[in-house]
């Protein structure tokens, strides 16, 4: 159950709101990146303390995408360089921060780099919508960490619920990557020699492997913790055959093998079509995946489990 109290945190005076709550006052709908962004982060600050919090974990996190629709334009390493290393080893679904590291995710999705939703079980969320919207939820009603968030200049207006609470979502992958799963990954190389898997470690970000029966091993003892692993048939060796089922209306991923073995890919629209090519030269073999869900058809899909077997990964 999501926490009991929530407060919407804005910089929106609720006097410039019309019947049906929509903002006309003056206020920019970007950060600051200065003493308003200070504010907001010292309001969640408050809120965490009075719930008496000091660590907060990771959520489904995600990083910015083929399609940006934050206002500011993208930062380098979605914002995150300087919090995790440049793999983004740490920032994973399930991972535990501390209140100073949760602040600084906070002030990031502020900015409209990475996303994530930061929990304490069913104690503490804090969720950064679009327009510099924050939600903070707690079991208690904070009432000094309100007083704190109105002299900081900030409006804390409680609510029924965030509109980004996960438990009014339903995962979509309730399959766990376990023993049967890898049991049927080695049964179909035994037919087939060699299998796509698609690592989706994080939302907007993908790793691909090529599997054989010699690397399966060692390719599941690489994968992020929680990912999303999707199996897909080989890719094909006719390159060029390849290239020619490039759409020239929709956006595809295009997969291919690079000469030194590496498995790279790249969402192509119809204005790369002609630089694709050129790109993948020396390419030793390539498929097209659809991005449309309902057009994705692959052989079977589950998510890694935690340690102790209970798959708790949210997609």
């Amino acid at each position: 159950m999501p926490p009991s109290f929530v407060h919407r945190i804005t910089k929106y005076d609720p006097a410039d709101r019309d019947e049906h709550g929509h903002y006309h006052g003056t206020e920019d709908t970007e950060s600051d990146h200065g003493p308003v962004e200070a504010a907001y982060l010292e309001a969640v600050s408050a809120f965490a303390r009075e719930s008496g919090i000091d660590r907060l974990e990771i959520r489904d996190p995600g990083v910015t995408g083929f399609v940006n629709f934050g206002l500011e334009a993208p930062v380098e390493g979605h914002g995150l360089a300087g919090l995790f290393p440049p793999d983004l080893t740490g920032y994973h679904d399930g991972a535990e921060v501390s209140v100073p590291v949760a602040l600084e995710l906070v002030r990031v999705m502020l900015r409209d780099g990475a996303w994530c939703r930061l929990e304490h079980q069913d104690r503490f969320t804090v969720h950064v919508g679009w327009d510099q919207y924050v939600y903070v939820g707690s079991d208690r009603p904070c009432e000094a960490a309100v007083a704190r968030t109105h002299e900081l200049g900030l409006f804390a207006e409680p609510i029924t619920a965030s509109p980004y609470a996960r438990d009014l979502e339903e995962p979509e992958v309730t399959q766990a990557a376990d023993e049967e799963f890898w049991d049927r990954i080695r049964a179909e190389l035994a037919a087939s020699q060699a299998l796509l898997l698609e690592e989706r470690y994080l939302s907007n970000a993908t790793r691909w492997h090529r599997l054989t029966p010699s690397n399966v091993d060692t390719v599941r003892a690489g994968l992020g913790p929680r990912a999303l692993l999707t199996v897909w048939p080989d890719l094909s060796p006719d390159v060029g055959a390849v290239l020619a089922t490039l759409p020239e209306d929709e956006s595809v991923d295009f997969v291919w093998e690079a000469p030194d073995g590496t498995i790279r890919h790249l969402t192509v629209d119809e204005t790369d079509l002609q630089q694709v090519s050129t790109l993948v030269a020396g390419a030793k073999a390539a498929c097209v995946l659809p991005l449309a869900v309902d057009e994705r058809h692959p052989l079977f899909q589950a998510a890694l489990p935690d340690a102790d077997g209970v798959l708790r990964a949210r997609w």
